[in-house]
């Protein structure tokens, strides 16, 4: 028999689009294919039924092997899935013998995905992933097989100082389930039938704190459960198509997620999903740490049956052992996997190749591969253009004139760096801060470069910036604490617990919450603004920051997340005006941790989140100024009621009263002054981002569906839309709200 694999990687034509045709075999060349494979090859057949007879094909242990990250299963032909981390890019930086690093388009990390506020971007930017997973899949030099990308992230920032906050897109639900349901749809494609890739949505559920999270708990109620946390989750399922997730280490109110009954009751039989994976250590974890089981085939056993049918751990001996004792069936492992072959069939990794439009998309000749196309790179370079937040621009500071400034100090220890985090790849290209001004402003303009590593470069840096025009200065957080990220992938089970150290308290990661939420180096700052104070801060950070005096003292500011291969080309392009700011934050940024509770607090009623918190922050949600002005009038909806079922539109005119185009981000936001449950202060329900000409106004119109606006009702088990008015809020950030009216909900 031929195998499917060989058959899949057979020479085709690459082709450098995703929205592929669908096209048809000739019939006799189907028949073929029927005749040398067996029933589970034939596409005409149902999918149960194709997985009804792979599974009755299989042998005990090829059905346990599957229960890893490798689902292929060689005597029969059938390919092995495969998978990678890929939250903001795919990673394949891992050497190994025979398989060096392979390069991949890297975007911005995702809360500067989320600071775009531009979902259909961030769909691109999964395509280019999916892309790039088939390719590197289907080119057989390569010898990986990616197809399994783990992504989005779909946890929420409720807490600055919670470590891994930099990998998700913010603290809002349903702008993270936006963010989520595009990136999804991007990276499996458009394709009726098949997907490109396949994406797994991870920590599920409340993976908030790093400190102890192999034996904490996340405390919080029903409410909170279905109206916050689990929101871009079930967005990410039901409105972007995805149907994998990991559970998270963590425990729920008292229950670890990985043997948490609501992986069934909601996760599968609500969500439908196929593939439950544990995470890395996660099951040893419940034996070690928790002492929840006594040994390893028990927990095994528990997360078997609470619908875990990937592995990330220790399993194999145990599940065999099990099925000896009866304490788990052929019956309900054949019931497992057959939850999993479905994402195999997805892939159309067991059709033949002509009718799978995705299986075109590899090597062929001597063509760059895509991360060297200018596909790819204009997406990544938008992407980073998009991301940039201005935060301050006093007396219209920016943007500088390159032809009329003669030097530049160029100073920081992220001034000539791009900083990679652990789940980020290998870039084919990497412009840092420091490059990216000397290419924008040409040889006309002296760089006075001082990266202030040491008390020799801070007097250097004190010279540059005395003896230059402007001072830009450039600096951030360390998104590894300075350790290599290729350190933690190669040790053993790191999901037991990460114990590298963070130098920095402000600096925080994966296994390490930060202390602090002060930038150590503000006194760099300080000590350059007192010798120019022609003076900007580029603040390329993974967190927000309690950057004060910042603010009060100096003309500019600038912020960008970390992990952009056009990281100096976007900041470099905003600073000089060729491009106008228009991101805006996706997270509050407090004056001082003084404000929030404390940091297990998981009632975010208690001041987490724009929603909730008490005071005035440093930065609202939704803030980001623009070189240009906007005034937003005529707020309208399309009726003055508004159906339980139904969905009004919001409208709104927006108007470029400055002399530059600009991007502007629309905000909708809703409350509930009549609620008779307590509801947050304000919620954002809807929000795009749009181009204006200078004088031009532009209407924007936003669909407003009564099914945002419920609430969790805890006695009948269902989400209830409430007869009462609401207000309905337009604006810019959450704290600039200048257009409100009222909204009759029947």
């Amino acid at each position: 028999m031929k195998s499917a694999l060989a058959v899949l990687l057979c020479p085709l034509v690459l082709v450098a689009v995703s929205g592929f045709g669908q096209q048809q075999p000739p019939p006799q060349e189907v028949d073929q294919w029927h005749l040398k494979n067996y029933p589970f090859d034939n596409p005409n057949l149902p999918v149960e039924q194709r997985i009804d007879n792979l599974l009755s094909l299989m042998t005990i242990d090829e059905k346990i092997d599957c229960f890893g990250t490798d689902t292929g299963v060689p005597r029969l032909g059938v390919p092995n899935i495969g998978s990678s981390e890929g939250i903001h890019g795919l990673v394949q930086r891992q050497p190994r013998p025979g398989r060096p690093p392979i390069p991949t388009t890297q975007f911005p990390q995702p809360p500067g995905m989320g600071d775009t506020w531009d979902p259909d971007l961030v769909r691109r930017a999964g395509d280019v992933e999916g892309y790039e997973a088939r390719y590197i899949t289907q080119t057989p030099r390569y010898n990986r097989q990616v197809l399994m990308d783990w992504g989005p992230q779909s946890d929420l920032a409720r807490d600055p100082l919670w470590g891994r906050s930099e990998e998700v897109y913010g603290e809002d639900p349903f702008l993270n389930g936006t963010m989520a349901v595009a990136f999804v749809q991007g990276l499996q494609g458009d394709n009726p039938k098949y997907w490109q890739a396949a994406a797994l949505l991870k920590h599920f559920l409340a993976n908030e704190n790093e400190d102890d999270r192999n034996i904490s708990s996340s405390n919080f109620d029903e409410r909170l459960f279905w109206e916050y946390y689990s929101v871009p989750f079930r967005m990410g399922f039901q409105e972007g198509g995805a149907r994998a997730l990991m559970a998270s280490y963590n425990a729920w109110n008292g229950t670890p997620m990985a043997i948490n009954p609501v992986l069934r009751s909601v996760v599968i039989d609500k969500w439908h999903a196929d593939v439950i994976s544990s995470d890395g250590g996660a099951v040893t974890l419940l034996v070690d740490a928790r002492h929840t089981f006594p040994n390893q085939e028990a927990a095994v056993v528990a997360t078997f049956h609470a619908g875990i049918n990937q592995y990330l751990d220790k399993y194999r001996d145990e599940m065999h052992e099990a099925l000896k004792s009866g304490q788990i069936t052929e019956a309900e492992i054949d019931d497992a996997l057959r939850r999993k072959f479905r994402i195999e069939f997805k892939l159309g990794l067991l059709d033949p190749p002509d009718i799978v439009p995705y299986t075109r998309i590899r090597q062929t000749g001597d063509e760059p591969a895509p991360w060297d196309t200018e596909r790819d790179r204009s997406v990544s370079r938008k992407i980073a253009l998009e991301s940039v937040v201005l935060l301050k621009n006093e007396n219209s500071f920016l943007p500088l004139d390159k032809n009329k400034i003669k030097s530049i100090a160029v100073i920081g220890p992220l001034a000539d760096v791009v900083h990679w985090d652990w789940y980020g790849g290998t870039p084919p290209y990497a412009i840092t801060p420091l490059q990216g001004i000397r290419n924008e402003v040409g040889p006309n303009v002296k760089l006075n470069y001082a990266p202030d590593d040491s008390i020799a470069d801070e007097d250097q840096a004190l010279m540059a910036a005395k003896e230059s025009d402007v001072a830009v200065v450039v600096v951030g957080n360390n998104p590894t604490c300075g350790d290599e990220a290729h350190a933690w992938y190669s040790s053993p089970g790191h999901g037991g617990g990460i114990t590298l150290p963070c130098t920095v308290p402000s600096d925080g990661r994966e296994g390490r919450d930060r202390e602090t939420i002060h930038l150590y180096q503000e006194q760099l700052i300080k000590q350059v603004f007192i010798e120019n104070p022609h003076t900007v801060v580029i603040l390329i950070a993974s967190f927000p920051f309690d950057i004060n005096w910042t603010e009060a003292n100096v003309p500019a500011i600038l912020t960008m997340a970390q992990s952009s291969q056009d990281e100096g080309t976007a900041l470099a392009k905003v600073l000089f005006g060729d491009y106008d700011p228009g991101g805006h934050l996706v997270r509050t940024w407090p004056k001082s941790i003084d404000q929030l509770p404390p940091k297990m607090d998981y009632n975010i009623r208690d001041g987490f989140t724009y929603m909730y918190f008490k005071g005035k922050p440093l930065y609202p949600f939704g803030f980001g100024l623009s070189y240009t002005t906007f005034r937003f009038s005529d707020l309208r909806t399309s009726s003055p009621r508004l159906a339980k079922d139904g969905t009004v539109t919001v409208s709104v005119d927006v108007t470029n009263t400055g002399s530059r185009v600009g991007d502007e981000v629309v905000q909708l936001y809703v409350n509930w002054p009549h609620s008779a449950v307590e509801r947050p202060r304000e919620e954002l329900e809807g929000f795009q981002r749009v181009t204006v000409q200078p004088g031009e106004t532009k209407a924007v119109s936003i669909e407003l569906p009564a099914s945002l606006l419920a609430y969790w009702d805890v006695k009948a088990s269902a989400f209830r839309v409430e007869s009462e008015p609401v207000r309905v809020m337009v604006g810019d950030s959450s704290a600039s709200l200048p257009l409100s009216t009222p909204l009759q909900v029947k």
